[in-house]
């Protein structure tokens, strides 16, 4: 099947050092009739500049209203390999943790009911798999819950939450990423699989402030990992730093975003009350400096790519929250946030877009979040700040 494929364009992109998505499918078009026709519709869009895909909005299995897009050829008479090429997405494991013999069981899956193809994994953290017809999703999704899988999300639903392997391999995480995002997953099922938000919901949770899942710039919920007490120091492995040869002022004190730390000879010295938990300094000299002991989270909401409005990173709502199970705290907040966003927001707006359409002071107030300085994102050009303790003592009106 493979060999009378014609793609002269898209073989280009196989050319020079970088691997090609394009060999890739093209290894499973000899077996399947989806990958060869993939290959096929997109070498006519880019003879023609112009895309051939329908979207088809959610396409369900029983009990569940996500956890598959919906995907249709414009053009299923001259491509019917992919008049239906809907999109499959898995629960991933937390932390993208697999055995060999549960990958080797989706993928025998996939060869039997889809086109082959996957991608690991999609930005909302699921695995995908990509391409199948509207009759094989029933059996595919049987299959995958027969082997203890589970759909995530897709369509306006909470998202499936993803984090970083935490624990699990980093010392430095300052909570258990895994533990948590397996309680928010099986918590919170319903928002999970049946979409009834106004637009789609992310949780992203990383570790500890290096936030290996991007969570600042790419969840409407990040949870990263934090501590309140001092930077430990080993003052004695920062000194063999120093005897190396390590250009410790250039590499580590000239970089602090906050001149914090400062170096006599072969002691190190940090101001932590200025310290922002950036973790240059960490990174840079892992043997002589660690995060503290009294660790716990913060909460960033807002973040998302540029789809209604502009790309948003994540602001500080919450600097620090204790995570031990079994996180009622945490709930308490994401369901307090969920019903203000349910009642107030519009379609397809995101908790950012709204946050900045109702202000940050009225959300505040109604999810019950007390107001601090890393909450502002940009000062306000107005210089005449009234606040309501002050007419509720002096009345209505302001001095002169």
């Amino acid at each position: 099947m493979a060999d009378d494929l014609k793609i002269p364009l898209l073989e280009e992109l196989e050319k020079g050092p970088w691997p090609s998505f394009v060999t890739d499918i093209k290894s499973v078009a000899g077996k399947s009739e989806m990958a060869a026709d993939l290959l096929r519709q997109l070498e006519k869009s880019y003879e023609d500049k112009r895309g051939y895909w329908k979207h088809g909005g959610l396409v369900g299995v029983r009990g569940y209203g996500g956890g598959v897009i919906g995907r249709y050829s414009a053009l299923p008479e001259e491509f019917p390999g992919v008049s239906h090429f809907h999109t499959v997405r898995v629960n991933q494991p937390s932390g993208w943790v697999y055995t060999a013999d549960a990958l080797n069981g989706i993928m025998d899956i996939w060869d039997e009911h889809g086109s082959g193809l996957t991608n690991m994994h999609g930005s909302t953290g699921d695995m995908v798999l990509l391409g199948t017809r509207t009759e094989e999703l029933e059996p595919t999704f049987l299959a995958l819950t027969q082997k203890g899988w589970d759909l995530g999300g897709s369509g306006s639903d909470m998202r499936t939450p993803s984090c970083c392997i935490g624990p699990a391999r980093c010392e430095y995480a300052c909570f258990d990423t895994l533990a948590l995002t397996y309680n928010l997953t099986q918590e919170y099922q319903d928002e999970l699989h049946r979409p009834m938000f106004n637009y789609k919901f992310k949780i992203k949770v990383s570790g500890c402030p290096n936030d290996c899942t991007a969570a600042i710039a790419r969840s409407d919920m990040a949870i990263i990992g934090i501590w309140k007490d001092d930077i430990k120091v080993n003052q004695e492995e920062f000194a063999k730093y120093v005897d190396s040869g390590m250009d410790v002022q250039g590499i580590v004190v000239d970089m602090c975003p906050t001149s914090c730390i400062s170096v006599d000879g072969k002691t190190i010295d940090i101001d932590d009350s200025n310290c922002v938990k950036c973790m240059h300094c960490i990174n840079k000299m892992p043997k002589a400096l660690a995060v503290g002991d009294e660790k716990g989270a913060a909460i960033a909401l807002g973040a998302k790519a540029p789809i209604v409005d502009g790309a948003l990173f994540g602001s500080i709502m919450v600097p620090f929250i204790e995570l031990e199970e079994p996180y009622e705290e945490l709930h308490d907040l994401i369901e307090r946030i969920w019903e203000f966003w349910d009642e107030h927001g519009k379609a397809r707006e995101r908790i950012g877009e709204f946050i900045e359409r109702v202000t940050l002071a009225r959300f505040c107030e109604e999810v019950g979040l007390d107001p601090i300085p890393q909450m502002v994102t940009h000062p306000r050009e107005n210089p005449y700040i009234f606040y309501e303790e002050y007419f509720a003592e002096e009345g209505e009106g302001s001095e002169e």
